[in-house]
């Protein structure tokens, strides 16, 4: 069994894929070696938050070396579930469902999309990205047989609650949401929200303020 870092605050873990994203940069640009120092100038960190944050899960730096990228890269794969595999469905074929199903390091990281589900007929029954479309009445049935542990919801949000307690009685763990509405679900399912909105208001926040001060 894999060591346990549910002691770990979310603003920590939060940072973790962001580490991963400029680890493999520097891997892609064969640099082997980096200082805290260098990488927080990179990232925009500072260097005592990357000590920090990653004592957090063990010692990966070498006083005088700095970090193995390599080493280091594998052990964030690790610790973010990378190295496992996840049945996944997406409800809702539209523009935003879709995307997500052409999206190349989906199934790259794991994420082993297996079906679509959709309520438009026209629909139900084409491939995106070789993935078919069903009926979204196949839905409990499908993800009941094929271990499927993700479900991403890109449904409008009026469908959105609807779909989650479908997803939970068929033993989905984890959701991942879209629809623009907090759902309500048991509190041993995993919830990620992404409501694109949200991120988008906070876009028309900032350039507000810095145009009045302008």
């Amino acid at each position: 069994m894999g060591k346990s870092y549910n002691n770990i605050s979310m603003a920590v873990i939060r940072r973790l894929p962001k580490y991963h994203r400029y680890l493999k940069e520097l891997l892609d640009k064969e640099v082997y070696r980096i200082s805290s120092k260098e990488l927080s100038v990179m990232m925009g960190f500072t260097a005592s938050q990357i000590r920090q944050d990653l004592n957090n899960f063990g010692g990966f730096g070498q006083q005088g070396y700095g970090y193995n990228v390599e080493e280091l890269y594998g052990e964030i794969k690790k610790i973010l579930g990378l190295n496992n595999t996840y049945g996944t469905v997406i409800i809702g074929a539209g523009n935003l469902g879709q995307a997500i199903a052409n999206y190349a390091n989906f199934q790259k990281y794991g994420f082993n999309l297996k079906a679509l589900f959709d309520v438009n007929p026209k629909m139900v029954g084409i491939k995106i990205s070789d993935i078919p479309v069903y009926d979204v009445d196949e839905l409990q049935e499908f993800t009941a047989k094929n271990n499927i542990e993700i479900g991403v919801i890109c449904t409008p949000k009026e469908f959105a609650q609807d779909i989650a307690d479908k997803l939970v009685k068929s033993g989905v763990s984890s959701i991942w949401n879209f629809a623009p509405v907090d759902l309500d679900v048991p509190e041993d399912i995993i919830m990620e929200n992404v409501h694109l909105s949200d991120s988008l208001f906070i876009l028309s926040y900032l350039l507000s303020n810095n145009n009045e001060e302008a």
